[in-house]
């Protein structure tokens, strides 16, 4: 592997180039001389390239043949990673139309089988499949392939026996532990819909999940252990268990070592049976599990994503764009109420031993993430771009200080990773890793793009569209431009796009969430460039979702919590990506009459937000406005009121016929404007 030029600066020249051995190597170069032989793809190489333009017009040319003709792609993909259809299909793709997109009718299948076949193997049923560790334990512990396989099976046997059956849901209010991991796939065994939310959310934003989904069976710890303490969940638990009368068999998982309540199930009697799982032979678009958008205009919408599109997106993402096999531990920093731990699990598909962490990356110190990759020997390792300005900021050595010699690929999510944030992963932590800095999204649990393991990396820029993933930038006409920055549009169907919304019998509301502006072609919600030589900026939401430390809330959720507060009249937050990698998020409150802002009320206000919503949402400053903007219709301005925090000017931000009052806006943007003098 080369290292970094001495001027990182020069954004001409590439941070890092593939070691052409290592290149030639990777599961792409063999996925693709493969595909090129039986399926049409295109012959040329793709590694070693002789020049970087050259391999970027290689990996070009793979990606349109990938996105021009579909069947033959994905009738690739799932004969390379060889997809185990107990009912074979009728066709690939019977319906493009977006939304709609019909996968692989008529197939039947299970993901759970496909995530468990590798420990089938004598040869790896001893070896781990997922290393645990948490704040408390100095070594990880291991959960062989074959103690998963048994652990799945006896947790499916008896949730069969409790009459769990096919499209019965179950809710899980778990942190990331292997416990997760091994209920996800004995519901997923089953033919359950799994959905699951993080321990750090308070009760009302887990009710305002899953009362959607009425869980027939419910897994909760007693509390868990983040920042150096114990955070007891039993009260939290209690009133779950009472708001949900649907569920019907409740697991009791003693993290903090509680007696398991009246009426509970424990955890241990469960998962102790010597039990081969049965896995039930599934529609490809059977339900897999549901996911939650950030609620920022009521409810969350709960996302339903299939079986068999996840699995064969999984399978692409993670073989071919993180080049992830049996010889990778995997490890990515996240919880479970993020999309990036469903992802986590996508390691177990190809056969990787899966790092799962449940504790803070910056306890007791701000480098334990680094300490976690070093002492698990992650060669594959997973953060957010915060924790890497974080790391950088906190002037951390993890390259000088701790053996992270293993890692050889360092991916980064949840916004976009600045600059600096590169030069400091290249100066600090290893000169000679490759960088993967991808971008999706939780509506389809997977990137749009990210890491290509035979092309550069240049600095500030994601390498490339993934296969399979029709990605362009968007003008405001509507036109596919480059260098320009638009709307991140994808305009042909990924299989892992939800087959629809919960409770959404109609579509509407699935068809306004992304197909409203632009009809049959995906709005993600993200400004990107495509440059013209291939790689993508991301640079942040275009729309008013707060994203913080990868984890999405909608502004709604704050709203509910922070206006029953009798002081406060009215509110609005506002999520704001700066330069430098940052994030701004104000939380501007209109103060009832006789109210005053101040510190105790500041704190009433940050306590409530942290204890009932998240922790990671708490305002950075709580600012006293006279008023707040509104459409005509009486709806909060949210998307103007970021621009103008951003600089842009009044007139650029909003049209001014469709708002209420516009000095409520100037207020705004005077503060825009100080902010950048």
């Amino acid at each position: 592997m080369s290292t970094p030029p001495q001027d990182a600066a020069d954004r001409t020249e590439p941070l890092w180039r593939p070691d052409p051995a290592a290149a030639a190597a990777t599961r792409l170069v063999a996925f693709q001389q493969w595909a090129a032989e039986r399926h049409g793809a295109p012959a040329g190489p793709l590694a070693p390239a002789s020049d970087d333009a050259t391999a970027a017009a290689r990996y070009a040319a793979l990606h349109a043949w990938s996105t021009e003709d579909l069947n033959r792609f994905w009738t690739a993909v799932t004969e390379y990673f060889d997809v185990r259809f107990q009912t074979a299909p009728s066709a690939v793709l019977a319906d493009a139309t977006m939304p709609g997109a019909r996968w692989f009718p008529d197939a039947r299948l299970n993901y759970a089988e496909h995530a468990l076949r590798h420990g089938a193997d004598p040869a790896h049923a001893d070896q781990p499949a997922i290393l645990h560790l948490d704040e408390t334990t100095e070594q990880p512990v291991a959960v062989s392939w074959a103690e998963l396989r048994r652990q799945v099976g006896s947790l499916a046997a008896a949730l069969r026996a409790q009459g769990l059956k096919p499209g019965d849901r179950v809710g899980a209010y778990l942190p990331n532990i292997p416990q997760a991991a091994v209920a996800l796939l004995a519901t997923a065994s089953i033919g359950a819909i799994w959905t699951s939310c993080a321990p750090d959310f308070g009760a009302r934003s887990v009710l305002d999940r899953f009362q959607q989904l009425e869980p027939d069976v419910l897994l909760a710890v007693d509390g868990y252990h983040y920042g150096g303490k114990n955070h007891d969940r039993t009260e939290v638990v209690a009133e779950l268990r009472r708001e949900l009368p649907s569920v019907r068999a409740f697991v009791h998982v003693p993290l903090l070592g509680t007696p398991a309540p009246e009426g509970a199930l424990a955890w241990d009697e469960l998962v102790a049976a010597e039990v081969e799982p049965v896995f039930e032979p599934l529609p490809f678009d059977h339900p897999l599990w549901v996911l939650y958008s950030s609620g920022t205009t009521g409810l969350p919408k709960a996302i339903v994503q299939s079986q068999g599109g996840i699995l064969v997106e999984h399978l692409k993402q993670a073989g071919l764009h993180l080049d992830l096999g049996p010889e990778d531990r995997f490890f990515w920093y996240t919880s479970t109420g993020w999309m990036m731990w469903n992802f986590l699990i996508a390691g177990l598909l190809v056969g990787s031993t899966i790092v799962t962490y449940d504790g803070s990356p910056g306890h007791p110190t701000t480098g334990a993430l680094w300490e976690v990759a070093a002492r698990t020997s992650a060669t594959v390792l997973g953060t957010s771009a915060a924790y890497a300005i974080a790391s950088r900021k906190a002037e951390l050595h993890p390259g000088r200080d701790l053996d992270l010699s293993a890692v050889r690929c360092i991916g980064t999510t949840g916004s976009p990773l600045p600059p600096d944030g590169f030069r400091w992963i290249y100066d600090e932590v290893k000169p000679d890793v490759w960088l993967a800095s991808v971008s999706g999204g939780t509506d389809v649990c997977s990137c749009f793009v990210g890491g290509v393991p035979t092309l550069p990396v240049y600095l500030g820029e994601i390498q490339a569209p993934c296969l399979g993933a029709a990605v362009e930038s968007w003008d405001v006409h509507g036109k596919p431009h480059t260098d320009e920055v638009g709307e991140l549009v994808v305009t042909k169907p990924i299989p892992s796009m939800p087959t629809g919304f919960w409770n959404d019998p109609d579509g509407q509301r699935y068809h306004d969430s992304y197909f409203d502006m632009y009809p049959g072609i995906w709005r993600h919600g993200d400004w990107i460039t495509v440059t013209s030589r291939g790689t993508v900026v991301i640079h942040g939401r275009s729309d008013s979702t707060l994203n913080r430390q990868g984890v999405r809330m909608g502004s709604s959720d704050i709203y509910e919590v922070v206006e029953r507060l009798p002081e406060i009249a009215e509110s609005l937050v506002i999520g704001l990506e700066e330069d430098g990698g940052g994030y701004w998020m104000p939380l501007f409150v209109v103060l009832a009459p006789g109210a005053e802002l101040d510190d105790a009320l500041r704190s009433r206000i940050r306590a409530v937000i942290r204890e009932q919503l998240s922790p990671r949402h708490v305002p950075d400053e709580v600012i006293a406005v006279t008023g707040l903007p509104h459409t005509l219709t009486g709806k909060r301005i949210e998307v103007p009121v970021k621009r103008l925090l951003s600089g842009t000017p009044l007139d650029q931000a909003v049209n001014p016929g469709s708002v209420d009052n516009l000095d409520h806006l100037r207020f705004f943007e005077r503060l825009g404007r100080e902010r950048r003098s």
